[in-house]
């Protein structure tokens, strides 16, 4: 390769969701950080409801450009992660959606657009783990970088008021969730690995690859993003104050004896009820089913993120 070849200004494609409504012309904004940055003109792929993002992103990898910013909510990182994984192109984060699951955990600013294209340009890389999640014994899996999960916290998400989200936020799943609080547990088969299946009632059963989730709590503690490994949470509420027992279970940190939550580390999973079950992927609720198998791949995507101190339960080697 010439020498001039290394010279050559860099290119991004963005990957944008267009219903999601901000208060800037992004494209434009993209156009101006690109320059500033000293990056060509990027390149813009408008998601469709027949295609939210994997074949944008096809295209973008496909015209050879130096990194792919997901600019949406969770799901479409989820869909443009799905492509990028495996490849030498990296994934930035231009979040515009609600949950903004995996901005919040890598201290992007979600308020701050300008901000999260410069640390999608130049801010630091790292090799991180995506999830490859399987619904039902199907031939083709998908990905996920924060969650998924089937039972209670999938019917949340399936029964959010798209309106509410709108008005106020992250608090309309507290309203999806006080409304679906009710309800029984199902008969559920659990393999760990490749140890012995287990059998409990729960009402959801989530697997994680980082921690957070919105209002900052922290539902896999010590879940890190670069760690190759799986954290699965179980939920089984007994009795009309069982959900209080839940949510000291989180809020010890999964540290105690208490069925009503447990937590096992992995790097697979099979899961199994007797009844279909809602399940959602990323914050994106995708119907039902009975059957899940999940298993991680370690450090198979390129991901940017801003310079700075990390939460260590993120990274496993947070820069200072």
């Amino acid at each position: 390769m010439t020498d001039s070849a290394h010279h050559l200004p860099r290119r991004a494609a963005v990957v944008v969701n267009p219903i999601k409504h901000v208060d800037v012309d992004l494209r434009a904004l993209a156009a101006k950080v690109c320059r500033g940055e000293g990056w060509e003109e990027p390149l813009w792929l408008e998601t469709t409801k027949e295609d939210p993002g994997q074949g944008q992103t096809r295209q973008a990898i496909d015209e050879g450009v130096d990194l792919v910013i997901a600019a949406g909510g969770d799901g479409t990182v989820r869909c443009v992660a799905e492509e990028l994984a495996g490849t030498d192109v990296p994934l930035g984060l231009l979040p515009l959606g609600t949950g903004n699951l995996l901005a919040r955990n890598l201290d992007i600013d979600i308020t701050n657009p300008e901000g999260a294209l410069r640390a999608a340009l130049s801010g630091t890389e790292r090799k991180v783990d995506v999830v490859h999640i399987t619904v039902d014994h199907a031939q083709e899996s998908h990905v996920f970088l924060v969650m998924a999960g089937l039972g209670f916290d999938a019917a949340l998400m399936g029964d959010t008021r798209d309106d509410l989200k709108d008005k106020v936020g992250w608090l309309a799943y507290v309203d999806a969730g006080i409304r679906n609080l009710p309800g029984k547990p199902t008969k559920t088969r659990i393999t760990i690995d490749d140890g012995k299946p287990f059998v409990r009632r729960l009402r959801s059963v989530m697997g994680g690859n980082c921690g957070k989730i919105v209002g900052g709590l922290e539902i896999f503690p010590g879940a890190k993003i670069d760690d190759g490994l799986l954290e699965i949470m179980t939920v089984a509420p007994q009795g009309r104050l069982g959900w209080f027992a839940v949510l000291a279970g989180l809020l010890r940190r999964g540290k105690g004896k208490d069925p009503s939550i447990e937590y096992f580390q992995c790097r697979s999973a099979e899961v199994q009820t007797t009844e279909p079950q809602d399940i959602e992927i990323d914050g994106d609720y995708i119907g039902k089913g009975t059957h899940l198998l999940l298993r991680v791949y370690p450090n198979s995507l390129r991901l940017r993120m801003p310079y700075g101190p990390k939460d260590p339960a993120v990274l496993v080697s947070p820069e200072p």
